[in-house]
């Protein structure tokens, strides 16, 4: 199946930035929604302003760290569709600090969302696309995954993860699935200096409201990927305002 429209999209982190736009561009582009975040206000919201523009999207409450909802957000895009052509990877934290502080917290955090969750998403969803023999994996990165800077060392580590599973993952997908990195630069999301030390989340807000693109910019580029003909494989985008280093 080539293009956008029809395709069936399970999309974490869907309940705001770089995920609610990508949701709501897809949407428009005629993708059937399979939306999945912790924040059930926030996520029904999401859902109700696609199908109010006569879009097609449920909510599923997901939290990545955990193996079994993302098997229950899988499970109901064939409940719902019959299907899953696509699984969006987009739950991050951005709880940055420097190494001296030793927030362990925050580093399982980062650990346990941007890792283990993108694992568990691969694991719902590739016996499905097995099934099926077609599939498309979009996984989202950062620009911190190409260079490290102080204090994001962990969080520059985790995202460094996702992009060799990435490509480990591609290497193993054979001819029938498509697996794209998507790697933002400074977007401007809520995430940025959420749960950041004071000192750091001051310096990233202010960086933010200086240089950061629109979470628009990265749906754009997730739609591309998906939009490209059977057999064409977008392998890695990565996406940055002009100012940025």
């Amino acid at each position: 199946m080539s293009g956008i429209t029809g395709k069936v999209v399970a999309l974490t982190g869907a309940s705001s930035g770089i995920g609610e736009a990508t949701a709501i561009h897809l949407a428009a582009q005629g993708a059937h929604l399979v939306l999945g975040a912790r924040r059930e206000a926030r996520l029904q919201a999401v859902v109700d302003r696609i199908t109010a523009q006569g879009g097609s999207a449920v909510g599923v409450i997901v939290d990545v760290t955990r193996r079994d909802d993302l098997k229950r957000l899988t499970d109901a895009a064939l409940d719902r569709f019959g299907r899953l052509d696509v699984l969006v990877s987009n739950a991050g934290t951005m709880a940055i600090s420097p190494l001296d502080e030793l927030r362990h917290d925050d580093w399982d955090a980062m650990v346990a969302t941007h890792i283990t969750g993108l694992l568990n998403g691969i694991g719902a969803a590739l016996p499905i696309f097995r099934r099926q023999r077609s599939g498309h994996f979009v996984n989202v990165a950062s620009t911190a995954a190409y260079v490290v800077k102080s204090p994001q060392a962990v969080y520059a580590a985790t995202k460094t993860a996702v992009k060799v599973l990435t490509e480990g993952l591609r290497q193993e997908s054979g001819p029938d699935l498509r697996v794209t990195l998507v790697s933002p630069g400074f977007t401007n999301t809520e995430g940025v200096g959420k749960g950041a030390s004071p000192e750091t989340a001051t310096a990233m807000i202010r960086q933010r409201d200086e240089i950061a693109m629109p979470p628009s910019a990265i749906a754009s580029a997730i739609g591309y990927a998906i939009d490209q003909p059977d057999g064409i494989d977008v392998s890695e985008i990565v996406v940055r305002p002009t100012v940025q280093s």
